[in-house]
Protein backbone atom coordinates (compact mmCIF):
# COMPACT_ATOMS: atom_id res chain seq x y z
CA UNK A 1 0.00 0.00 0.00
CA UNK A 2 1.50 3.39 -0.98
CA UNK A 3 2.26 5.88 1.73
CA UNK A 4 -0.43 8.52 1.99
CA UNK A 5 -0.50 12.13 3.09
CA UNK A 6 -2.08 12.90 6.44
CA UNK A 7 -3.92 15.96 7.65
CA UNK A 8 -3.01 17.60 10.93
CA UNK A 9 -5.79 15.67 12.69
CA UNK A 10 -4.65 12.42 11.05
CA UNK A 11 -1.10 13.07 12.26
CA UNK A 12 -2.30 13.80 15.79
CA UNK A 13 -4.21 10.51 15.94
CA UNK A 14 -1.28 8.61 14.43
CA UNK A 15 1.20 9.72 17.08
CA UNK A 16 -1.25 9.98 19.99
CA UNK A 17 -1.03 13.73 20.52
CA UNK A 18 -3.64 16.44 20.96
CA UNK A 19 -4.31 18.25 17.67
CA UNK A 20 -3.70 21.62 19.33
CA UNK A 21 -0.22 20.51 20.42
CA UNK A 22 0.50 19.24 16.93
CA UNK A 23 -0.60 22.59 15.47
CA UNK A 24 1.82 24.45 17.74
CA UNK A 25 4.71 22.12 16.94
CA UNK A 26 4.02 22.32 13.21
CA UNK A 27 3.84 26.11 13.27
CA UNK A 28 7.21 26.17 15.06
CA UNK A 29 8.78 23.98 12.37
CA UNK A 30 9.25 21.04 14.74
CA UNK A 31 7.40 18.48 12.62
CA UNK A 32 8.10 16.92 9.18
CA UNK A 33 5.18 18.55 7.35
CA UNK A 34 4.43 21.21 4.81
CA UNK A 35 1.52 23.53 4.15
CA UNK A 36 -0.61 22.90 1.09
CA UNK A 37 -3.35 25.41 0.42
CA UNK A 38 -2.91 26.77 3.92
CA UNK A 39 -3.37 23.33 5.55
CA UNK A 40 -0.68 21.15 7.08
CA UNK A 41 0.05 17.87 5.29
CA UNK A 42 2.31 15.06 6.50
CA UNK A 43 3.69 12.23 4.40
CA UNK A 44 3.50 8.97 6.34
CA UNK A 45 6.89 7.71 5.12
CA UNK A 46 8.58 10.92 6.28
CA UNK A 47 6.69 10.76 9.58
CA UNK A 48 7.94 7.22 10.17
CA UNK A 49 11.54 8.27 9.52
CA UNK A 50 11.13 11.31 11.77
CA UNK A 51 9.73 9.22 14.62
CA UNK A 52 12.62 6.77 14.35
CA UNK A 53 15.11 9.60 14.71
CA UNK A 54 13.18 11.37 17.48
CA UNK A 55 12.52 8.25 19.56
CA UNK A 56 15.72 8.39 21.65
CA UNK A 57 14.82 11.88 22.87
CA UNK A 58 11.32 10.95 24.08
CA UNK A 59 10.66 10.46 27.77
CA UNK A 60 8.88 7.44 29.25
CA UNK A 61 5.39 8.95 29.13
CA UNK A 62 5.73 9.94 25.47
CA UNK A 63 7.07 6.49 24.59
CA UNK A 64 4.07 4.87 26.28
CA UNK A 65 1.73 7.24 24.42
CA UNK A 66 3.39 6.38 21.13
CA UNK A 67 3.12 2.65 21.80
CA UNK A 68 -0.59 3.02 22.44
CA UNK A 69 -1.09 5.15 19.35
CA UNK A 70 0.62 2.54 17.19
CA UNK A 71 -2.12 0.08 18.11
CA UNK A 72 -3.21 -2.36 20.76
CA UNK A 73 -2.14 -0.25 23.72
CA UNK A 74 1.21 -0.28 25.47
CA UNK A 75 -0.25 -1.98 28.53
CA UNK A 76 -2.53 -4.66 27.10
CA UNK A 77 0.08 -7.37 26.76
CA UNK A 78 -0.61 -7.86 23.06
CA UNK A 79 2.97 -7.04 22.07
CA UNK A 80 6.00 -8.44 23.86
CA UNK A 81 9.27 -7.56 22.16
CA UNK A 82 11.20 -10.34 23.86
CA UNK A 83 8.84 -12.84 22.21
CA UNK A 84 10.53 -11.84 18.95
CA UNK A 85 13.98 -12.81 20.30
CA UNK A 86 14.96 -16.46 20.16
CA UNK A 87 18.15 -17.92 21.59
CA UNK A 88 19.32 -18.70 18.05
CA UNK A 89 19.08 -14.95 17.36
CA UNK A 90 21.46 -13.99 20.17
CA UNK A 91 25.25 -13.77 19.91
CA UNK A 92 26.86 -12.87 23.23
CA UNK A 93 30.35 -12.65 21.70
CA UNK A 94 29.99 -11.39 18.15
CA UNK A 95 33.22 -11.18 16.20
CA UNK A 96 33.20 -7.83 14.44
CA UNK A 97 35.46 -4.79 14.51
CA UNK A 98 33.90 -2.37 12.03
CA UNK A 99 30.43 -1.02 11.38
CA UNK A 100 30.22 -2.95 8.11
CA UNK A 101 31.19 -6.23 9.74
CA UNK A 102 28.62 -5.66 12.51
CA UNK A 103 25.85 -5.37 9.92
CA UNK A 104 27.05 -8.46 8.07
CA UNK A 105 27.25 -10.50 11.27
CA UNK A 106 23.78 -9.37 12.35
CA UNK A 107 22.35 -10.55 9.04
CA UNK A 108 24.09 -13.91 9.53
CA UNK A 109 22.57 -14.06 12.99
CA UNK A 110 19.12 -13.41 11.53
CA UNK A 111 19.73 -16.23 9.05
CA UNK A 112 20.25 -18.63 11.95
CA UNK A 113 16.64 -18.05 13.04
CA UNK A 114 15.42 -19.70 9.84
CA UNK A 115 13.05 -16.76 9.28
CA UNK A 116 15.10 -14.73 6.82
CA UNK A 117 14.12 -14.89 3.13
CA UNK A 118 16.50 -12.33 1.68
CA UNK A 119 19.83 -11.81 3.47
CA UNK A 120 21.24 -9.64 0.69
CA UNK A 121 18.15 -7.45 0.65
CA UNK A 122 18.25 -6.98 4.41
CA UNK A 123 21.95 -6.12 4.41
CA UNK A 124 21.43 -3.55 1.64
CA UNK A 125 18.53 -2.01 3.57
CA UNK A 126 20.56 -1.81 6.79
CA UNK A 127 23.47 -0.18 4.98
CA UNK A 128 21.14 2.34 3.32
CA UNK A 129 19.62 3.24 6.70
CA UNK A 130 23.04 3.78 8.27
CA UNK A 131 24.11 5.99 5.38
CA UNK A 132 21.11 8.21 6.07
CA UNK A 133 21.71 8.45 9.83
CA UNK A 134 23.49 6.23 12.34
CA UNK A 135 21.31 4.08 14.58
CA UNK A 136 23.91 4.34 17.34
CA UNK A 137 22.45 5.54 20.64
CA UNK A 138 23.75 6.37 24.11
CA UNK A 139 25.27 3.89 26.56
CA UNK A 140 26.96 1.80 23.85
CA UNK A 141 23.73 0.63 22.17
CA UNK A 142 22.84 0.60 18.47
CA UNK A 143 19.57 -0.52 16.90
CA UNK A 144 20.12 -1.22 13.18
CA UNK A 145 16.95 -1.55 11.13
CA UNK A 146 15.75 -0.99 7.56
CA UNK A 147 14.70 2.53 6.67
CA UNK A 148 11.23 1.19 5.94
CA UNK A 149 9.74 -2.11 7.14
CA UNK A 150 9.91 -4.82 4.48
CA UNK A 151 7.78 -7.97 4.52
CA UNK A 152 9.80 -9.70 1.81
CA UNK A 153 12.98 -10.16 3.83
CA UNK A 154 11.61 -12.35 6.64
CA UNK A 155 8.81 -14.84 7.23
CA UNK A 156 7.95 -13.24 10.60
CA UNK A 157 9.02 -10.12 12.49
CA UNK A 158 12.22 -10.74 14.42
CA UNK A 159 14.70 -9.10 16.74
CA UNK A 160 18.31 -10.26 17.05
CA UNK A 161 20.75 -9.25 19.79
CA UNK A 162 24.54 -9.24 19.73
CA UNK A 163 27.38 -8.07 21.98
CA UNK A 164 30.97 -7.33 21.08
CA UNK A 165 33.92 -7.57 23.44
CA UNK A 166 35.02 -4.03 22.69
CA UNK A 167 33.40 -0.84 21.48
CA UNK A 168 32.98 -0.24 17.75
CA UNK A 169 32.71 3.11 16.01
CA UNK A 170 29.13 3.07 14.76
CA UNK A 171 28.73 6.78 14.09
CA UNK A 172 26.64 7.47 17.17
CA UNK A 173 25.69 11.17 17.34
CA UNK A 174 26.51 10.95 21.05
CA UNK A 175 30.16 10.23 20.24
CA UNK A 176 30.13 6.84 21.96
CA UNK A 177 31.42 3.47 20.80
CA UNK A 178 28.79 0.73 20.46
CA UNK A 179 28.94 -2.74 22.03
CA UNK A 180 25.33 -3.90 22.23
CA UNK A 181 23.29 -4.29 19.04
CA UNK A 182 19.61 -4.96 18.38
CA UNK A 183 18.55 -5.78 14.82
CA UNK A 184 14.86 -5.05 14.20
CA UNK A 185 13.05 -6.53 11.21
CA UNK A 186 9.29 -5.83 11.16
CA UNK A 187 6.68 -5.95 8.39
CA UNK A 188 4.79 -2.67 8.83
CA UNK A 189 5.36 0.84 10.14
CA UNK A 190 3.16 0.59 13.21
CA UNK A 191 4.68 -2.62 14.50
CA UNK A 192 8.17 -1.34 13.78
CA UNK A 193 7.57 1.86 15.73
CA UNK A 194 5.98 -0.01 18.64
CA UNK A 195 8.95 -2.37 18.87
CA UNK A 196 11.38 0.54 18.71
CA UNK A 197 9.49 2.47 21.41
CA UNK A 198 9.38 -0.60 23.67
CA UNK A 199 13.12 -1.15 23.28
CA UNK A 200 13.74 2.45 24.26
CA UNK A 201 11.81 1.80 27.46
CA UNK A 202 13.63 -1.47 28.16
CA UNK A 203 17.17 -0.27 27.53
CA UNK A 204 17.82 1.79 30.65
CA UNK A 205 21.43 2.15 31.82
CA UNK A 206 20.82 -0.49 34.53
CA UNK A 207 19.40 -2.97 32.03
CA UNK A 208 22.27 -2.38 29.62
CA UNK A 209 24.78 -2.96 32.40
CA UNK A 210 23.03 -6.21 33.37
CA UNK A 211 22.90 -7.44 29.78
CA UNK A 212 26.59 -6.70 29.27
CA UNK A 213 27.56 -8.51 32.50
CA UNK A 214 25.88 -11.89 31.95
CA UNK A 215 27.86 -14.83 30.63
CA UNK A 216 25.35 -16.68 28.45
CA UNK A 217 22.62 -16.17 25.85
CA UNK A 218 20.06 -17.56 28.26
CA UNK A 219 20.92 -15.04 30.97
CA UNK A 220 21.01 -12.20 28.46
CA UNK A 221 17.49 -12.99 27.28
CA UNK A 222 16.30 -13.44 30.85
CA UNK A 223 17.54 -9.96 31.77
CA UNK A 224 15.62 -8.44 28.86
CA UNK A 225 12.47 -10.40 29.68
CA UNK A 226 12.57 -9.30 33.31
CA UNK A 227 12.93 -5.64 32.36
CA UNK A 228 10.14 -5.80 29.77
CA UNK A 229 7.84 -7.40 32.34
CA UNK A 230 8.56 -4.47 34.64
CA UNK A 231 7.84 -1.77 32.05
CA UNK A 232 4.60 -3.46 30.97
CA UNK A 233 3.40 -3.91 34.53
CA UNK A 234 4.31 -0.33 35.43
CA UNK A 235 1.59 1.15 33.19
CA UNK A 236 -1.21 -1.28 34.03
Amino acid sequence: MPYRNMSLDDFARYVGLDAREVQKLADRGKLPGQKVGGEWRFNQARVTEWLQQEMPSLDESRLVTLERAMGGGADDGSMIVTDLIGLEGIDSAMRANTKGSVLRELVKLAERTGLLYDPEGLLAALEAREEMCSTGLQHGVAIPHPRQPMSYVSAEPLVCVARTSRGIGFGSPYGELSRLFFLICCHDDRHHLRVLARLMRILTPDTIEAVMAVDSREKLLKALIEKETQVVEAVR
